[in-house]
């Protein structure tokens, strides 16, 4: 990860072609270090091909592409050349230590959390598995039905101090969020709606972008 406060957009599978990429395309323009491509009911090939379209609209900004889940569409991309940066897992993927074999060392390996069992299952890794953790959720969030048990700032700062890689937080967060949750030990946060469901969703990443660095220069 790098030294700022990261801000990660997830894709939402909600939305339309067209508006998924005016939303992305904003989005990394107006700070957002990375785009994790999510879509849970996409074929493989649909995925591999939503993949190669938002690396395109990412290319150029700076930002960095992660695939949700599916480490062999992040595989089958990086060897047709595609610059995807790596892939955030979920508890019931594929293993952190076998998709960092397959990705190799460059790869950004991101994995979910959400309890203190899974944060000391970070920890068991050999280092250089795993780069960061997303902890969730904040708070109850429809863009994913079957999240874990929401936390609060309280609940999450918990886990991130627990934990011996830096840490995102995720579900229901809101600009307002950024500054307690940066308090509590948080890295950065990533979002969905914040950012996917604004009206004006460059002008809703600005402001979270503004939240976070203002916790640096404070």
């Amino acid at each position: 990860m790098t030294g700022r406060p990261e801000l990660h957009l997830v894709t939402d599978e909600r939305l339309e072609p067209a508006r998924l990429r005016t939303v992305v395309a904003q989005a990394v323009q107006a700070g957002v270090d990375v785009v994790q491509v999510r879509d849970k009911q996409a074929t493989t090939r649909a995925m591999l091909a939503l993949v190669h379209d938002l690396v395109a609209v990412v290319a150029g900004s700076g930002a960095r592409l992660l695939v949700n889940d599916r480490v062999d569409v992040a595989l089958a991309a990086r060897r047709a050349g595609v610059p995807v940066a790596g892939v955030h897992l979920g508890q019931g993927d594929l293993p952190p230590d076998s998709a960092r074999t397959l990705l190799g060392p460059g790869a950004i390996i991101g994995w979910s959390a959400s309890t203190p069992a899974e944060v000391v299952a970070a920890a068991a890794f050999p280092p250089g598995t795993l780069d960061y953790l997303g902890l969730g959720v904040l708070r109850a969030t429809g863009t994913k039905p079957d999240h874990p048990a929401p936390q609060g700032v309280a609940g999450l700062g918990a886990l991130a101090r627990a934990a011996s890689l830096p840490c995102v937080a995720i579900g229901g967060v809101g600009v307002d969020d950024v500054a307690p949750l940066r308090a509590a030990g948080l890295h950065g946060v990533a979002v969905v709606s914040a950012i996917s469901a604004a009206a004006e969703p460059g002008a809703a990443a600005a402001a979270l972008r503004a939240a976070l660095d203002a916790e640096v220069t404070a």
